[in-house]
């Protein structure tokens, strides 16, 4: 068992004096102990004190393919000895996007970027432009980023989110500038009811409705059969552009993502995470009338690292690596998941904990609920965040890794051995939380 983490808490006092809070990303300071990694393969990684992890946290999702994998090395080895960037064309980028098109059903152009938030804030500028309209409409809990004009009613409190008819637009950090509520319309997830409802009212104001195709940053909820379907028509009953949010489904759930997984085809989305298997990447794909805006419809995009060279090279080994054998890989990690997810039920059945599990298999997360059912956002607002504090770190001193919100990221590299001691190390979790 795992005591002090003695140098991953002597580095933290170290880099308060130089990084911000310690850290790079604030989210990370979230963590049960914020710990310095030294070195990973596969599925685990070992921090500076020399203890070793069962990995569920995948760099917060875009590690795929788990830590060195061999086509990944030898893409960036190679892309090495040449040029970091050139600031202009060279064949890997056509060739890693052939190679998406081929696996993204929407995707009959795209651009890539380098972030999440640099994708979203392309698709809703193409979405404006295209449709000649001002609003984004968006759900509760679901998270584009954390630009100012995307992060709206993430995770607001259960004062602040008003009527669930008629959601309040909730800003999420302090110095947002105040009028990004003016251009944002907030609705309930999955109840197609209320979105029919807000549309009908405002629909021919609303540029696009964008969703994450499961709400996978507030606990993994999957969508009610039929919802994505329901919601794209009536989208485009009113107008509106049909967005969706695959920065973390896509190429996870599944080649095609979300997409292809629940047979519904958006107008665009945006792609992050898993691409790159881990490289600063993400992409913007969708119908070629919409995409070309940028080219002869005044859409202004640029970037100096848009498709640089290590990064493509890390997108076409991902693609070719999760694409083979009929998407053999991606079947795997999934599996993994599943079995995973499927011991941790049968661990909350066995000490009887209130506890349930939302998500799909590379992608699900714990939830400590008296509930059986999770819908939508306001679902979780009374999910007991301190059993969950205690449950993540008794997972970590059982060296199990995990997301500091509840979430399992499983990848092509866990094996049925990762899940088994992973079950193992958690059943003396659960032991404890009785």
């Amino acid at each position: 068992m795992i005591n002090s983490w003695k140098m991953s808490r002597e580095y933290l006092e170290r880099a308060k004096n130089s990084l911000t809070g310690g850290v790079n990303s604030p989210f990370r300071a979230k963590a049960p102990v914020p710990l310095y990694f030294a070195k990973g393969c596969g599925a685990r990684l070992h921090d500076v004190d020399g203890n070793e992890y069962i990995d569920y946290v995948l760099a917060w999702g875009p590690m795929i393919l788990g830590y060195r994998h061999p086509a990944i090395v030898s893409a960036m080895r190679r892309q090495a000895d040449l040029p970091m960037d050139y600031g202009a064309q060279h064949v890997t980028e056509f060739l890693a996007a052939e190679l998406f098109q081929k696996m993204v059903p929407c995707a009959e152009r795209l651009t890539f970027s380098s972030s999440g938030s640099e994708a979203v804030q392309l698709a809703h500028r193409l979405a404006r432009a295209f449709t000649g309209r001002n609003l984004i409409l968006k759900f509760e809990g679901h998270y584009h980023g954390w630009m100012d004009s995307s992060l709206v009613s993430y995770h607001p409190s259960a004062d602040q989110v008003g009527c669930l008819e008629k959601p309040t637009p909730v800003l999420h950090s302090r110095g947002q500038v105040p009028n990004t509520a003016d251009n944002v319309l907030v609705a309930p997830w999955n109840r197609i009811d209320l979105l029919d409802r807000i549309l009908t009212e405002r629909g021919h104001q609303v540029a696009a409705v964008m969703m994450e195709s499961v709400m996978c940053n507030s606990g993994c909820i999957t969508p009610v059969p039929g919802y994505l379907e329901a919601a794209r028509d009536l989208a485009h009953a009113h107008g509106c552009l049909f967005i969706l949010d695959e920065v973390i489904t896509g190429f996870r759930i599944s080649t095609g993502g979300a997409q292809e997984h629940y047979g519904v085809i958006p107008d665009i989305a945006t792609f992050g995470k898993a691409v790159g298997a881990g490289a600063t990447v993400s992409a913007v794909a969708g119908r070629e009338e919409i995409m070309m805006q940028v080219i002869d419809k005044g859409v202004t995009f640029g970037g100096s690292f848009n498709g640089n060279p290590i990064a493509m090279a890390c997108v076409h080994a991902t693609l070719t690596t999760l694409g083979a054998d009929g998407g053999a890989a991606l079947k795997h990690a999934n599996r993994m998941g599943q079995a995973l997810m499927d011991g941790v039920a049968a661990l909350i059945a066995k000490y009887k904990v209130n506890a349930m599990l939302a998500g799909f298999g590379s992608a699900f997360a714990i939830h400590f609920t008296s509930r059986r059912e999770l819908t939508h956002y306001r679902d979780v607002l009374d999910d007991d965040t301190a059993m969950l504090n205690r449950f993540l770190y008794r997972a970590l001193q059982e060296n199990v890794h995990i997301v500091p919100d509840g979430r399992f990221y499983t990848s092509v590299a866990h094996t049925q051995k990762d899940i088994d001691d992973t079950l193992e190390n958690l059943d003396r979790v659960f032991a404890d939380l009785q």
